[in-house]
Formats: structure tokens, sequence, C-alpha cells
């Protein structure tokens, strides 16, 4: 009798539970899929935060009701405690308060207040189970890129850079909506042949738009979770390790000739990647942060709202103080100083370690390959951001603490992943 009413009690936590956190990933979903589409200026942008409230209103209660600060590892559990103390006190240091400041705060996904509770998913139960809904999440905003592709290929196709108007369109696209699909294809053993194709036809979007607005950092961005999931697939057949590798070294070598030989007869399309290939665009803005910034600022940084000065970079201005830094790790230490930019590489590199050499599955390695990811995108793009992007570096890391899920067999996983709801 004592176990069924525990089997019962479990049951019951359990929907509770996987509830919540349907309730989580719709409010998410709408908060930053409203928010990239206010970035395209073509909806009213009141429109657009009213959903984001709504959203809000939606993920936080959840996001509370499914945070549990247990921890099997003591390193994490310090380190972590740690950066979230450290965390908090970027957001208490702010020092201006007023109506504008505080919407900003609320509704920018990028630079506002939510992007510094991200790390706290990593206290979401951690069962396989779940990680499938955010697997759902990604095809979700993926599909939602692709939309929004169609409905706004004007501004994409728009390659003056002196119109805000469509400057930022494809970048939050891209941060947003489509970045999180390469985390599928670091997993496909575990998905379905439908699912790998339409995010690999995400990611191809994203890298042609790419080129096409000469985006170097988020060409990056969508061109390398293809190549290292093509690499993880070689390592996962082993025989035909070599054989497949020798094709993919000579198509690489071949796309960089190509590049280097015939760039002068590029079609126009392709012209300003080719004119951008060598532009230096950040050192200048970079000079202008490092004259700025005091000891103190270093070590502890400015606070959420912290900025430096920096004339002439912005379009009709002569001088202007910037809010952040296109090079991440120095917008996080701008924000945070060095402590919070350390205390994230404390828990981040021994995860990455763990789940590289230290398992016996795929997929702690794929997760593995998606934190180093996320730590190289640092330097070309701002990535600390809140957006699905951000959460599934933190999610990875939690997978990657796990010893439990570091160990569990291939078979056993892939058995998981491919269970149907009412299956468990």
């Amino acid at each position: 009798m004592i176990t069924i009413l525990e089997n019962v009690l479990k049951d019951n936590f359990r929907q509770r539970t996987d509830r919540v956190l349907n309730y989580f990933w719709i409010g998410f979903i709408l908060y930053t899929a409203s928010y990239a589409l206010a970035t395209t200026t073509a909806v009213n942008y009141i429109f657009c935060q009213g959903l984001q409230i709504v959203g809000i209103l939606i993920f936080v209660p959840s996001a509370i009701k499914l945070i549990s600060w247990k921890f099997t590892n003591q390193y994490l559990k310090v380190l972590f405690i740690l950066y979230s103390i450290w965390q908090l006190s970027i957001i208490l240091r702010a020092t201006n308060f007023d109506f504008a400041n505080i919407k900003d705060m609320l509704f920018d996904a990028e630079l506002g207040l939510f992007r510094f509770f991200v790390p706290l998913i990593l206290l979401f139960p951690k069962n396989l189970l779940y990680y499938k809904k955010t697997l759902i999440a990604i095809l979700i905003l993926g599909a939602l890129f692709l939309l929004y592709d169609g409905l706004f290929v004007k501004n994409l196709m728009n390659l003056d850079y002196e119109n805000n108007n469509t400057k930022f369109t494809y970048e939050h696209f891209v941060k947003i909506l489509s970045v999180p699909s390469g985390l599928i294809l670091l997993t496909f053993p575990y998905q379905d042949k439908r699912v790998k194709y339409f995010s690999i036809i995400v990611l191809v979007v994203s890298a042609i738009f790419a080129i096409i607005r000469a985006r170097r950092a988020l060409l990056f961005l969508t061109i390398s979770p293809l190549v290292f999931s093509y690499m993880l697939y070689l390592f996962s057949q082993k025989k035909k390790f070599f054989t497949l590798l020798v094709p993919f070294l000579v198509s690489i070598f071949l796309l960089f000739y190509g590049v280097k030989n015939y760039s002068n007869n590029t079609p126009e399309v392709f012209s300003l990647l080719s004119d951008r290939a060598t532009e230096d665009t950040r050192t200048g803005v970079e000079i202008m942060f490092y004259r700025d910034m005091k000891l103190q600022d270093w070590i502890i940084g400015k606070g959420i709202d912290g900025q430096y000065f920096c004339p002439g970079i912005e379009t009709g201005t002569h001088a202007i103080y910037r809010n952040m830094i296109e090079t991440d790790y120095l917008n996080i230490i701008l924000k945070g100083g060095i402590i919070s930019f350390v205390l994230m590489l404390m828990i981040a590199i021994p995860a990455f370690v763990k789940g590289l050499f230290y398992s016996e599955n795929l997929l702690s390695k794929a997760v593995a390959i998606w934190i180093l990811l996320w730590l190289l995108e640092l330097y070309p793009a701002t990535v600390s951001t809140f957006s699905l992007h951000h959460l599934t570096f933190w999610l990875a890391i939690g997978v990657c603490y796990s010893d439990i899920i570091r160990k569990v067999p291939e078979k056993t996983l892939i058995r998981i992943f491919s269970l149907k709801k009412g299956e468990e």
C-alpha cells in the first residue's frame, strides 16, 4: 500500500512539474519571439511589448516553481552560489531607475534584466524527458524564424547599414530564433530525420542571409554547429571516420581556395561579404573601451547599466556613451568585471571537460561541444543574452555535471528520446 501511495505521489508531482515546465516554455517563447518581432520596427512596439508582458507573467512564476537548490556536485554548488550572488550584485548596482531605463531592462532581451537570471535554469529538474521540451522549443523558434524571414524579407535584403529600421532585424532573428537549431544537429542520434532536415534548413537559410548581409560573426554562429555536427558524426561512425573525413577536408580546402581566388568575380549579392572579409570593425571600439575602463571597473564592472565613453561610433553622433560592446567577453566584464567572467569560466570549462572526456554517450559529448561553441562565440558576437541560445548553454552545463546522465548507455538515451507522450 505504501509503495502504491509513493508511486501515485511521484506521478502527481511529475505531472505538475511537466505542466509548469510547459507554461515556462510557452511564456519564454512568447517573450523572445515578440522581442524579435519588435526589432523589425514594422510591427507596433506597444503590441509586441504587450505580448512580452504576457510572457513575463507566465514564465517568471513558472521558473520560480521549478527552481530547486539541490546539487550533487559540491564544486558546482559553491561556484554557482558565488556566481549567482555576483550576478545579483550587478543588478543591484544599477544607478538609473527612471521609467525608460526600467522599461528597457524588462523588455530588452539582449541587454535587459532577465539575461542575468538565465543561469538559474541550471536548477530546473534534471530529467531527460524534460530536456525533450527544450528541443520542442528550439523547433518552434526555428519555424518562427522561417516565418519571419518570409514576412520581412524586404528588411533582410536591405543592405543599407545606415538604415536603423532594418540594420538589426537579421541579427536578432538569428540570435533569438535560429542558432539553437545547432543543438538539434549536435544531438543527431536522438532526432527524427525530419527534425534534422528542418534544422539544417534553418541554419542554411541563416548562413545565406549572413553571406548576403556580410555578417561575419553571425556566419560563424550558423556555420560552426554544422561543421561540429559533421565532425561528431564522423566520430560516431568510427570505421568510416577517415573515409568521410577526407572529402570533408577537401571540400573545406576548395571552399577557401575558391573564396580567395574568385572573390573579385563574385556576384553582386556576395560582394559585400568579400569587401568586409578583412575589414576591422572592432579595434577602434575596443581601444575606446580600454581607455575608459579603470582598474576597479576591470575587477568588479560597472553594473547592469554600465557604459563606456566611445565617441564617433554611432552614425550621426559626435560623442556617445555606449552600454554594450560587440565583443561579448568584454561586455560581461563591462557589467560584472573580471570576477563575473572568471566565475563563469570556472563553471563552464570543467563542465566541458567532463562532458567530452568523461562520458559514455554522445549526448554528453554533444552538449560539451555546445558549451565550447558558446564560449568561442563570446568574441565575435553578443550571446550572453536572454535567449534560448544562452539557456541551452546552462542546460548543457547541467547535463555535463550530472554523473548519472553522463553514464547513461547510448541505447537507453535513444529509447528515451524516441518515446511519445504517454509512453513514459
